[in-house]
């Protein structure tokens, strides 16, 4: 695998099905595959369920046309280029359909079929599914029904009892050898058939013969706002035992020009130079945001905020910082601590400190009591020493729900 984004000869791609509106789970905090469950969105943890397994190559994921900024910042941890996002369509179905679609031009020998808010799937149900997928055969991850069936007619009493011999309740993911499974797709779209309710009703149609697998109970679709309560409750007990406590670090250096002041940790403090930068060069800040950003794996301040950008010249600093902080928030994170230490010979830091914890304090929406701000000298020495610029080293301690890796 060169970049990690083809899928190898005995790998499995995968598509996964994240268009829809979910509103059986209630409207008002949008569609339930952003939704947070352990801190991170559902489609995160489903994703992940895959990527982490050795017998995965690529990974389609169809989404929303109006999901395009949801999807990114949701899913902005994946960066090893085999994941990527389609638009679906307005059905599972022709979701699925370009899903598969877009596969093509790289296409694997079997494909897994999985809903986005399934996010519980485990590696020993992957492993039954894809063992059972051969050249002329697929394959469906189910559990034997228990409950007695009943089905209602049409006053809405019981009209009968179903018998529950031989019934299974269908899981994904449903797997199958790829090219029959889109022409399986391709043909029902031809011919106008979109009432196929899964990927193993389409195959029985098209004549593919599709072999159920022992299912998982863990392998809930979260259909009911229930469903989300429950999926971060067990989560939740997950990481009770290993909270996942990330340290991050930052460094930033700017040279003096000349000015009339300059601004540390976002307080603006008479000088008789000036920090050069794009911005308005407030080191502080600049090491606190690459701190908070490092804890999370979400780059650099530059990464963010080019210098190349025009936008940025002259921006004020707490622009950049309470950005890294809402990233960290959009991920879970809780910061318990944020400690800067400024190095430099001048101007004065004590006199301010208070005015920057206040500041700090704000734009991180945290207590003044977990912020730290120090200063030192560079005892004369080097570039610092001799007055020509002020540096700065900053560190961040953020909580994250989940748990930490074995």
């Amino acid at each position: 695998m060169q970049d990690g984004s083809e899928t190898q000869p005995g790998q499995a791609a995968v598509v996964i099905v994240a268009a829809g509106r979910g509103e059986r789970a209630g409207k008002a905090d949008g569609p339930k595959q952003y939704r947070h469950i352990g801190g991170r969105p559902v489609v995160s943890h489903t994703i992940q369920a895959f990527l982490s397994h050795p017998r995965i190559g690529r990974i389609v994921v169809a989404i929303h046309p109006d999901d395009d900024e949801l999807f990114r910042t949701s899913t902005s941890e994946f960066a090893d280029g085999r994941v990527t996002a389609i638009h679906g369509g307005a059905t599972r179905q022709e979701s699925t359909r370009l899903a598969l679609r877009a596969l093509r031009d790289d296409a694997p020998n079997m494909v897994l079929i999985h809903d986005g808010v399934r996010p519980f799937v485990d590696p020993g149900l992957i492993d039954r599914t894809i063992d059972a997928i051969d050249e002329r055969q697929g394959a469906l991850p189910a559990m034997q029904v228990a409950d007695t069936l009943k089905r209602m007619n049409g006053d809405g009493n019981v009209g009968e009892t179903v018998p529950r011999a031989g019934l299974h309740a269908a899981q994904t993911p449903q797997g199958f050898p790829f090219w029959p499974i889109l022409a399986a797709h391709e043909k029902a779209f031809q011919l106008g058939k979109q009432d196929f309710t899964d990927d193993a009703a389409v195959a029985e149609w098209a004549k593919i013969p599709v072999r159920i697998v022992t299912g998982s109970p863990d392998n809930m679709k979260l259909t009911w706002a229930r469903d989300m309560v429950v999926a971060d409750q067990r989560l939740g007990n997950r990481r009770q035992a290993f909270p996942d406590v990330r340290t991050g670090n930052g460094y930033d250096v700017h040279s003096f020009t000349s000015g009339d002041h300059v601004t540390l940790c976002g307080v603006k403090i008479p000088h008789d130079k000036k920090l050069s930068g794009h911005s308005d060069a407030d080191v502080g800040l600049h090491a606190l945001t690459d701190a908070l950003l490092a804890t999370c794996g979400a780059g650099d301040i530059g990464t963010h905020f080019p210098p190349s950008d025009p936008q940025w010249k002259d921006a004020a600093s707490h622009i950049f910082a309470e950005h890294a902080a809402a990233i960290v928030r959009s991920r879970g994170g809780r910061i318990a601590n944020a400690d800067i230490t400024l190095i430099c010979e001048a101007p004065r830091i004590g006199p301010h400190r208070e005015a920057m914890v206040e500041a700090i304090a704000s734009m991180l929406n945290i207590s003044a009591g977990r912020i730290s701000i120090k200063a030192t000298t560079n005892e004369r020495l080097g570039f610092i020493g001799r007055e020509e610029g002020i540096a700065a080293i900053a560190t961040a301690s953020v909580i994250f729900p989940g748990e930490v890796p074995e």
